[in-house]
């Protein structure tokens, strides 16, 4: 069975098309600057050239007619005709408390998503969006939702809410939801397997740490609690995004720079994190290299953001009265081992001990722990295109 995998952003489309028999990947892209200038696709089969093309794409359903003419090129496409799309697994950032699972993408179900649409604004329309677009081009073909939040819905009511006024969550289901979802069901399952062991056996702690950062405690094979708000904003310092920071500060950096709230809000997601504290970049590479060139900027921002991340592995090992497994996973989990290290500092008195040997390694499986660690450490890549297909072709069989 081949599974179409479609994540739409505001002005970007990626996509994977996957045999979820064999689990190979067939074919991988990207739309670039949909609905703006200078837009582009890049399609890259398995085992060729990756090609790039420059093309007017003034909306998603165009983005998606160019991914299907792709798909279907006869010298880079990897398909015959779209009868060898058996189904279209799309990512769905909210799903607010409607959707603990995957699901059809019924007309019903797409009303229900739109009533979360207020809950993620940036987020789901785009997703709206390319489930639309690709019903208009692929009417006959299975469409399932997986969602960034459904993970996490097995949380208890003490870790989501707030210390509101409980009307707010009555009337407007203002709660802690959570995101990165996918990823962290994913990395946690597939850990528990390299280790040969039940994840229901064990309490395992995820670091998600990639430009948009996030940890969860999956206790017994369950999401117990997650650093991630009712937006994505809260939690660790990420690559733009500020972290939790007290609520006053928004109206205190309005007044003082004369400024709307939305304009802070603004910065907090886009201008703040490592971006904002070192005055130099949001991607970890540079700020690594800089630190290492002694620029004390770099060496700050990153010192903050390995800090908060150890606060929360030992906040959530609080949570679930012990620590089994500490997995690292996304761009900056999997390929930074300096982070890795400065994190793993902090989490001597779990019994964690780190390998400074065996932590020298990128994007690739492996325990990085010593051998006497009472925590076992590892390094997971996450695979969040592999397991939207596996639960789309659960689904569909």
């Amino acid at each position: 069975m081949n599974i179409l995998v479609i994540n739409c952003g505001s002005s970007s489309l990626k996509y994977q098309l996957i045999n979820s028999d064999s689990e190979k990947v067939l074919v991988k892209g990207q739309c670039e600057r949909v609905g703006t200038e200078g837009s582009s696709i890049t399609h890259e089969p398995i085992g060729k050239d990756k090609i790039v093309t420059s093309i007017d794409m003034p909306n998603h359903t165009v983005a998606i007619k160019m991914v299907i003419k792709k798909l279907l090129d006869k010298d880079v496409g990897v398909i015959s005709s779209l009868d060898e799309i058996h189904a279209v697994g799309h990512r769905i950032v909210h799903g607010g408390e409607k959707f603990s699972n995957s699901v059809l993408l019924s007309d019903h179900v797409l009303m229900d998503i739109e009533d979360c649409n207020d809950l993620a604004p940036l987020h789901n329309p785009a997703n709206m969006v390319g489930i639309n677009s690709c019903k208009e081009i692929m009417p006959n073909i299975p469409m399932v939702g997986v969602f960034d939040t459904a993970f996490h819905q097995t949380m208890p009511t003490k870790a989501y809410l707030y210390g509101l006024p409980y009307e707010y969550y009555e009337k407007h289901k203002v709660r802690r939801y959570g995101f990165h979802g996918t990823s962290h069901d994913y990395v946690s399952k597939r850990g528990a397997k390299i280790l040969e062991k039940h994840r229901e056996d064990l309490k395992i702690i995820v670091c998600h740490l990639g430009n948009g950062a996030s940890i969860s405690a999956v206790m017994n094979g369950k999401s117990v609690d997650t650093s991630m708000g009712i937006t994505p904003l809260e939690g660790l310092i990420m690559g733009t995004r500020s972290g939790d920071i007290d609520p006053t500060i928004i109206s205190f950096i309005a007044e003082k720079e004369r400024v709307s709230q939305s304009v802070v809000l603004e910065i907090l997601n886009k201008k703040s994190g490592v971006l904002g504290l070192s005055k130099l970049s949001s991607d970890f590479k540079d700020l690594s290299q800089a630190r290492e060139r002694g620029n004390e900027l770099a060496r700050k921002a990153l010192e903050a953001y390995t800090y908060r991340v150890a606060k929360y592995i030992g906040a959530y090992t609080a949570a679930m009265n012990g620590l089994d497994v500490l997995i690292f996973t996304a761009s900056v989990g999997e390929n930074n081992s300096k982070i890795r290290e400065d994190i793993c500092q902090y989490v001597g008195f779990l019994g964690a001990s780190i390998d400074l040997e065996k932590n020298n390694v990128n994007g690739e499986e492996a325990i990085i722990s010593k051998d006497d660690s009472k925590v076992t450490i590892m390094v997971v890549p996450t695979n969040e295109e592999l397991a939207i297909a596996r639960e789309t072709a659960k689904l569909i069989k």
